[in-house]
């Protein structure tokens, strides 16, 4: 018994439909706001579209990183300036000497948030029994000589090096010259003579600039 292929009538409706091409109209919207919303966020959020960032920085935070300092490095002159006047005394490591020279490594004194008292020591000395180090006693007879005959400028690298120095465990904020100049005019009116006592020392404020 053969079977009959059934041929398929002519007129009949097909039962594959082609798919219509067309992309929806709302879809097309969608996909424009993503694409606008991406670009305003990269736009705030990113440099690539700072006239002043180019790759491969990423924001002008991130450039100004790697750019070149037009002055000079205060630290670095801090160094420069500590191994010629104050290592003799206190150290390449900055420990200083044993019941002589009290250390600047982790120095309370050095690690105050303001530098009134320090740039006064430098000044104009520093001697006289009732020293403290860290609230420990620093027996000492040993005087540390003045050094205003420095400039502004020197005198605040120094200090900007040994405070923010982390080989010494500091990292007290920076001292600028004028800093350094204030307190310089205000000494030569309230102490003209050398060397503070550390009675004298501990009853100044340390932000009196």
């Amino acid at each position: 018994m053969s079977s009959v292929a059934k041929e398929p009538v002519a007129g009949a409706p097909s039962n594959t439909e082609a798919e219509d091409p067309t992309v929806p109209i709302w879809l097309i919207i969608v996909l424009f706001l993503l694409v606008f919303w991406g670009a305003v966020y990269f736009d705030e959020h990113g440099g690539f579209f700072d006239r002043q960032v180019f790759m491969p920085y990423v924001s002008a935070d991130n450039l100004k990183d790697f750019q070149v300092a037009g002055g000079p490095n205060i630290f670095e002159q801090g160094r420069i300036i500590y191994g010629s006047t104050c290592v003799a005394c206190h150290q390449p490591n900055g420990m200083g000497t044993a019941g002589q020279v009290p250390p600047l490594v982790g120095s309370d004194w050095v690690n105050e948030p303001q530098p009134g008292r320090m740039i006064r020591i430098v000044l104009q000395g520093f001697r006289g029994p009732g020293l403290k180090v860290r609230g420990q006693p620093f027996v000492t007879a040993n005087t540390m000589i003045q050094w205003n005959q420095m400039t502004d400028e020197d005198i605040a690298a120094v200090l900007t090096f040994v405070r923010r120095n982390p080989d010494f465990k500091n990292s007290a904020p920076p001292v600028t010259p004028e800093m350094v100049k204030s307190v310089r005019a205000k000494v030569q009116q309230t102490h003209p003579q050398l060397f503070y006592s550390p009675a004298e020392i501990e009853a100044i404020n340390p932000g009196d600039l």
